[in-house]
């Protein structure tokens, strides 16, 4: 079975639009979703606010929106990517975020989703990537982290030199770019960097690869970290690194050809329920398709954002044997995650007021793996 609900519209309560989902349910149960709220245009470079809504009861029934981060206290431009960890040993969620794309900043919210703590500056941490490349723009996730099984939080960021500026971009353009991570051992109190994985103009198994930039992490049956990285090439599939801890030695092994890149954010986790054949299922979203019936080609975006289609693998990722669609028409972003009882929750963007990255609604679809399966 499969329900949807809208949870935010796009030109209502001042704000353009809302994008970037996220979402993450507490050791209490308690399901947050949130999102940018952005004002002008609604473009990435606009004056953006983070909001939230709290559900209670399974994400049957949600709260009002709630301010948690106004871009007024930062001055102006964005607050970009939350990224939210459910941290359960200290059962409360971290969450990391951005501010103009060059300040990074932690955060508490405890574990009922009511309190959010003051904000603590990391962007330090990212400095130390600098001995290794120049960046001038840095974002975290999107999405959600994770907390693996030995308690570290793992957030994948992306970093670029600002150079490569598009229309519609700020001041500095979000590409080129490269991909790592930021981890913290100690539940979010102190931050260190990984090591870069990928860049752009690397050469994956002898095909070029293109600004590596938004990813997607999962922790696999052996413990192992893998990263599943949006990027531009022209091979057009999702790109595979893994880690033994999400920080060092990582090993690309290379694009998914099962896993279609129309160059769109992502979403994945690892079901806390075996299915009935007692495997453990990894569960991927994201517009499956390389289209172009809603945008022309030669597009920024690449190919339409559509078809949004949930694929599981039993093996770690080696394949997806199951596919099905979650959304047909126009989908976007997403993030995934799952309730006590094992239900999904895949919050996302979709539909379109005017055009492409224009989302009419954020909306929550809940489902189980049978419906997956079946």
């Amino acid at each position: 079975m499969i329900k949807k609900q809208n949870l935010f519209q796009a030109r209502i309560d001042g704000y353009h639009v809302y994008r970037i989902p996220g979402i993450v349910v507490t050791e209490n149960n308690i399901v947050i979703v949130s999102t940018e709220a952005r004002k002008g245009s609604g473009g990435d470079w606009e004056n953006i606010d983070i909001l939230i809504r709290r559900s209670v009861d399974s994400a049957k029934s949600f709260e009002k929106k709630r301010l948690v981060v106004d871009h007024r206290d930062y001055g102006d431009g964005p607050i970009n990517n939350f990224v939210m960890i459910s941290d359960k040993v200290k059962k409360r969620v971290v969450a990391l975020f951005c501010h103009n794309y060059s300040r990074v900043f932690r955060c508490y919210i405890d574990a009922d989703g009511l309190n959010v703590s003051k904000p603590k500056e990391i962007t330090d941490v990212f400095n130390k990537f600098k001995k290794d490349y120049s960046w001038k723009v840095c974002a975290t996730g999107p999405g959600h982290g994770i907390q693996s099984n030995n308690g570290r939080l793992i957030v994948p960021v992306w970093l670029s030199d600002g150079t490569g500026k598009e229309m519609g971009e700020g001041n500095l353009g979000h590409r080129p770019s490269v991909v790592s991570s930021v981890y913290s051992d100690d539940y979010g109190k102190t931050w260190e960097r990984g090591e870069i994985i990928c860049k752009n103009n690397d050469y994956v198994n002898g095909k070029l690869l293109i600004n590596p930039s938004e990813t997607i992490v999962v922790e696999l049956s052996n413990s192992a970290i893998m990263f599943n990285i949006r990027n531009e090439s022209e091979v057009e599939r999702r790109l595979i690194a893994v880690s033994q801890d999400g920080a060092k030695k990582w090993k690309i092994l290379g694009f998914d050809d099962s896993l279609l890149e129309p160059v769109c954010m992502a979403s994945i986790i690892k079901s806390n329920i075996k299915s009935n054949i007692n495997k453990e299922i990894i569960v991927f979203i994201n517009p499956d398709t390389l289209e172009n019936d809603i945008i022309p080609p030669g597009n920024k975006l690449r190919h339409d954002r559509k078809r949004l289609t949930v694929k599981c693998s039993g093996n770690d990722g080696m394949t997806w044997d199951i596919s099905k669609i979650l959304e047909l028409g126009p989908a976007g972003y997403s993030d995934l995650a799952q309730l006590s009882t094992g239900e999904f929750l895949c919050f996302y963007e979709c539909d379109l007021e005017t055009k492409m990255c224009d989302d009419k609604y954020l909306r929550l679809a809940k489902f189980d793996l049978d419906w997956i399966l079946n």
